[in-house]
């Protein structure tokens, strides 16, 4: 990352959203487990259960006009898994690409990935390299998918892209670090959901969510659906965003 230049920093504002909602919509898409123990079903299900919530959540993003959705797929946290469930993962990830990409891409998504994903199989970074190729020219909503994604992970990276750069420390401000971190190119996360019922941020977007609306929904993933994701938003748009002002 080095020779990255010097940007502006972003400042926060009104949600500019083609329909007037947030710009830029983020989910920690949890409970895939609880929702297959609950139905005396292998944890698995709960997974392929959870990718068609996330069919019915893309479809609903593009609906309401959101521009930026982005994903928490795989934490850097989930290879402390049993290297069974990893496995149906990975296998879970590549059905998914083959069966979806055609039609990501029609509907003029962009697919981008954060995180460092090229720890997977490289029959896996391939099907990802050229997803993420084949939608590149898309001017729809983009997907963002994070894939072996921490936070922390992302700032270091970031930290250390500054000292590769050799920035002076007085060089140093939130402009500089933004600038570096996986998701530069895209517009400020006003909206981060967390399911499950589950009240943490887990590693996930922790810069970026400086100044997000959060907010943490009882409903299991793969019960999420467009109606969901749009009552997510009509509770945005009742919310006050002062960033620090009166």
């Amino acid at each position: 990352m080095t020779g990255v230049p010097a940007v502006s920093e972003p400042v926060p504002g009104p949600a500019t959203g083609r329909s007037g909602g947030p710009r830029h919509v983020a989910i920690i898409m949890d409970g895939n487990g609880r929702w297959a123990k609950k139905r005396l079903l292998p944890r698995i299900a709960g997974h392929r259960a959870g990718a068609e919530a996330l069919r019915r959540t893309i479809r609903g993003a593009g609906q309401l006009g959101i521009e930026v959705l982005t994903l928490y797929a795989f934490s850097s946290e989930n290879w402390r898994r049993p290297a069974s469930e990893i496995a149906d993962l990975m296998g879970l990830l590549r059905h998914y690409i083959r069966a979806e990409i055609a039609e990501i891409a029609a509907a003029g998504i962009r697919l981008r990935i954060i995180g460092d994903y090229r720890r997977f199989e490289p029959d896996v970074v391939t099907l990802i390299d050229d997803a993420v190729a084949k939608t590149a020219g898309n001017t729809g909503t983009t997907l963002v998918i994070a894939l072996n994604y921490g936070a922390q992970d992302e700032i270091v990276r970031a930290v250390r892209a500054i000292v590769a750069d050799g920035l002076a420390p007085a060089d140093i401000d939130t402009a500089a670090i933004g600038a570096r971190l996986d998701t530069s190119d895209l517009p400020p996360l006003d909206l981060l959901i967390r399911t499950s019922g589950e009240r943490r941020l887990s590693n996930f977007l922790l810069w970026q969510a400086a100044y997000a609306e959060l907010l943490f929904v009882d409903t299991l993933w793969p019960d999420f659906d467009a109606a969901t994701l749009a009552t997510a938003v009509q509770d945005f748009a009742t919310r006050e965003r002062r960033y620090g002002g009166l």
